[in-house]
């Protein structure tokens, strides 16, 4: 059953889970970057993708995933409430990643056959893509401006394209940014295509990801508490691969630390 009043709330059954880095990564300045395969808590994932031409589906309790609990049955999951701080001004934010492909050469051209995430995109019995996004990560140093360019299905499976995209820069090691849909495109359901162009070395990742939370820090060694007020309850399910992105206000991620309540009942 869904949790639909505060009562409901304190009744609900919840787990902390942490999500904390305690090593850093050389940044750039209000721009995304990826800490997923650094030292913490959980322990680090790897950044390098293990399939091109499927991609995987990553979930809760994979390395560097945190695992989550069993929801009773018929539970509904949230995320109640976040403890967060960085000792870096920064913006952190939280998503579940549906996907991810890779890793991928500089110029790769790769045709894409995804397994399906629609179980983690069905709320109240109903699947809806809206709101996801495609994001790149880049994994090794890239040599020129690396651009990318993800053909997909939409929300409705209508087939798009991102177009050939890139930063204007030599991407470095976890480096991440956002593609965008085609007009009046607004979520994704499958990837179809990857192509790389304009660099002249270096791998990327591809990610499809649903965003559930994100919050500033203003200043460095600070943090806050929000509760479900704040984090909106976005839904989180059993099996969903916790994963957050850093944009420092400087030229490190910092070491930022989540501690997260993810309730069910």
């Amino acid at each position: 059953m869904a949790i639909t009043s505060r009562d409901g709330l304190l009744a609900a059954t919840k787990q902390r889970v942490p999500l904390q880095r305690t090593a850093t990564r050389t940044s750039v300045a209000a721009q995304w970057f990826s800490v997923f395969d650094l030292a913490g808590n959980p322990g680090a994932g790897t950044l390098a993708g293990s399939n091109t031409a499927n991609g995987i589906i990553p979930v809760a309790g994979n390395n560097g995933y945190p695992p989550l609990n069993a929801f009773g049955v018929g539970a509904t999951g949230y995320l109640s409430k976040v403890d967060f701080g960085s000792t870096v001004a920064c913006r952190i934010a939280l998503y579940d990643r549906l996907w991810v492909g890779g890793a991928y050469a500089f110029n790769a051209a790769q045709a894409v056959s995804s397994p399906s995430w629609a179980s983690r995109c069905t709320f109240d019995g109903v699947v809806d893509y809206k709101g996801t996004e495609i994001w790149v990560e880049q994994v090794t140093v890239a040599t020129g401006n690396q651009a990318v360019n993800v053909s997909y299905l939409d929300h409705g499976g209508a087939a798009g394209s991102t177009g050939a995209v890139g930063i204007a820069a030599a991407p470095t090691v976890g480096r991440c940014w956002q593609l965008p849909f085609a007009p009046g495109d607004c979520g994704v359901s499958a990837i179809t295509n990857v192509a790389g162009s304009v660099a002249s070395a270096g791998t990327f990742n591809v990610m499809v990801l649903r965003p559930l939370w994100e919050a500033r820090i203003k200043v460095a060694n600070d943090g806050d508490i929000h509760d479900y007020l704040k984090t909106g309850m976005p839904e989180v399910f059993q099996d969903s691969a916790l994963y957050k992105l850093i944009a420092a206000d400087s030229t490190s991620t910092g070491v930022p630390e989540l501690s997260l309540q993810i309730a069910n009942g």
